[in-house]
């Protein structure tokens, strides 16, 4: 058995893994980072449109600030998310984006003088100003008061992971690639490591560290049609989950986004639509204004996705062979700015429709995109219940997300919460709780637990087929836990899934070849996506209210006086066929912003009696504050910089603020 020691291990090789191993490697400590696939092929180079920083450089985002981006993202929830790590996020992001600029990611810039842009399916000509001539430029996104989306042409994501990877190598991090951490290594309530497969030779290894963080990224494979990449399966939260010790928080919050092309589900950017792009429908007709007059093809993606979805539900749908579906029309944008501003959206189109986005529309449906779930951690990134282990990006409910996610604000998350979770990691090790003291006695324990798992898959006499129980789970997640639910169908899943977890135990392999076994690995993975999968299905089913992505069509009002608390799911029990679930109320008397209109989707929502208290003490608060001195103001409400690591507090500098 080998046993390799280091003082943190980084469980994924994406962008919130990477900038974590960076930020603990530069406090002296011994980091590893584990990663599925070559760490520039990791899920974060799939990133289209662009990363939400206030810069407030260009035109369109002049004027921008955090209040502004902290107001929309706690909008863009519903309420559901964490206000003070949305605060700690929405301050650090222009940090961060000037971080990476440092290193060599090349933002788009602002270019004074006039230029054309495409506003309500109309041509306008602006004229930036000298004075930003050269700055970091943005684009309009969804749910969004300014354009603060800093993108790389649409290859933000590609540009911004070559860049970090190559950071890390100057930082002399080793990257163990095309390993798979299988399960924690766990003292009680302490993770110690992890047990990790070579995905080549099939061999187990233990690694033992003071702190484990897992940034492996989102569940989006336990559903038939999804953006995500196909090793996007969620293993890092089901090996939290599968500890017992270990929480996950809002699993049935699931982001679904607007434009998959048809049928593919290949994500085409928000950028199309920032930019100007339509939706239109069957007969050529463009219906976002009839549902969202005020923000049209740019409200926030749940309301958009369900717009689509009612649309084509009342017949307004273009048929296909493959289904009906809607149009996205960018052909406004002309052809320069497609091919310099889109250029990935143009090649999707070729490559995989045989279209030419500039001259035709693009078939575009609502498929599974993010999700807002994961390891329930504390501001720091800390899981509350499993010490030792941490957790970034979309792997972790960190939770600035709540219930629906902005576009481009998971791009910033994972530099952001990277930043933020590197330093308390080595915070952490520092301290008496980081001092760790393993047997191997227990190492040998947890590795021969593993290899019995293993085994047992392999010795199967079943009958059944991993490949045709992965696609019974996609489609029952498919169908009674999308866009819309309802308690009968959610039941169904539930039901469903349980009988799929019975069925799973009986999966037989047609080789049992040592080595990397693809099939082995299929099995023990969808074991862990069944567990997540019964985990969004029952939350779903238990939450009797409609917030964000979690639309009840039988509950469809958000119901603040029942509902405003975060679902926790442990699974301590192995042999359970449900989670246990439990909740973690919202604390309106700590809030900067108390529950209100979104200010897009419907209006009508159940409040919560401490919302108006809460707005009554803000104003009370707020009387002898002048009105210019937002830093006092916003103290006054909810201190928050208190929380992040000294060298992140300071304030950030715009263009005209005189400093």
């Amino acid at each position: 058995m080998q046993i390799i020691y280091t003082d943190v291990l980084v469980v994924g090789g994406g962008l919130a893994g990477q900038r974590v191993a960076i930020g603990a490697r530069r406090r002296g400590l011994d980091t590893i980072v584990l990663s599925l696939v070559p760490a520039k092929r990791s899920h974060s180079s799939a990133a289209q449109g662009g990363m939400q920083a206030s810069l407030g450089n260009c035109l369109g985002g002049a004027g921008d600030n955090e209040d502004i981006h902290f107001a929309d993202t706690v909008r863009g929830s519903d309420w559901g998310a964490d206000q003070a790590v949305v605060r700690m996020f929405a301050h650090t992001a222009p940090k961060a984006i000037r971080e990476l600029t440092a290193w060599g990611v090349p933002f788009n810039r602002v270019a004074s003088g006039e230029r054309t842009i495409s506003v309500d399916g109309e041509s306008k000509v602006i004229s930036e100003p000298d004075e930003s001539h050269g700055l970091i430029t943005a684009r309009n996104f969804g749910g969004t008061a300014k354009w603060r989306a800093c993108y790389v042409s649409d290859g933000t994501g590609h540009a911004m992971l070559y860049t970090m990877s190559n950071r890390a190598i100057a930082e002399k991090i080793p990257v163990h690639e095309r390993m798979e951490a299988v399960a924690l290594i766990c003292d009680g309530p302490r993770c110690c490591g992890a047990i990790v497969r070579n995905l080549m030779s099939g061999e187990l290894l233990a690694y033992v560290a003071k702190a484990t963080c897992i940034a492996t990224g989102g569940y989006g494979r336990i559903y038939r049609v999804s953006t995500n990449a196909v090793i996007n399966e969620g293993i890092g939260a089901a090996i939290a989950l599968q500890t017992g010790v270990a929480t996950l928080g809002n699993m049935e919050a699931v982001q679904f986004h607007p434009t998959g092309i048809f049928p593919a589900g290949i994500l085409v950017t928000e950028g199309c639509r920032g930019d100007g792009g339509l939706l239109l429908d069957g007969a050529g007709h463009r219906f976002m204004p009839d549902y969202e007059p005020e923000q049209r093809e740019l409200a926030s993606r749940d309301v958009v996705s369900r717009r689509m979805e009612e649309h084509i539900a009342a017949g307004h749908g273009a048929q296909s062979r493959f289904g009906e579906h809607l149009w996205l029309d960018i052909r406004l944008l002309g052809e320069a700015h497609i091919a310099s501003k889109l250029r990935e959206v143009k090649e999707i189109c070729q490559y995989f429709l045989g279209v030419d986005p500039a001259q035709e529309l693009i078939p575009v449906r609502p498929a599974q995109h993010y999700s807002m779930g994961g390891i329930r951690t504390d501001h720091n990134g800390h899981s509350q219940t499993l010490t030792g282990l941490f957790a970034a990006g979309e792997a972790a409910c960190w939770d600035m997300h709540g219930f629906n996610r902005l576009g481009g604000n998971s791009v910033a998350e994972t530099v952001v919460a990277g930043m933020i979770v590197g330093e308390s990691i080595a915070d952490f090790c520092a301290s008496d709780a980081g001092a760790l003291t393993v047997s191997t006695t227990l190492v040998q324990e947890s590795l021969r637990r593993e290899e019995g798992r293993l085994q047992a898959i392999a010795n199967s006499t079943g009958d059944e087929s991993v490949y045709e129980l992965t696609g019974l789970m996609q489609d029952t997640m498919t169908r009674n836990v999308g866009i819309f639910r309802e308690g009968e169908k959610l039941q169904e899943a539930v039901a469903d899934l349980r009988s799929l977890q019975q069925r799973a135990a009986a999966i037989r392999l047609r080789s049992t070849a040592r080595g990397a076994s693809p099939e082995l690995v299929a099995t023990y993975r969808l074991r862990h996506m069944l567990r997540l999968a019964q985990c969004t299905a029952y939350g779903a089913l238990q939450r009797t209210e409609s917030r964000g992505a979690h639309f009840r069509a039988d509950f469809p009002r958000r119901d603040d006086s029942q509902w405003l608390k975060r679902t926790l799911a442990r699974w301590p029990d192995p042999d359970a066929d449900t989670p246990e679930l439990s909740y973690e109320a919202l604390d309106i008397a700590r809030m900067e912003i108390p529950p209100g209109w979104r200010g897009y989707g419907e209006r009508d929502y159940i409040a919560h009696a401490d919302s108006a208290r809460r707005q009554q003490q803000i104003d009370a608060l707020l009387a002898d504050v002048p009105e210019t001195d937002r830093a006092a103001r916003q103290q006054a409400l909810m201190p928050f910089r208190h929380l992040l690591p000294a060298h992140l507090r300071a304030d950030n500098q715009r263009v005209g603020d005189g400093q």
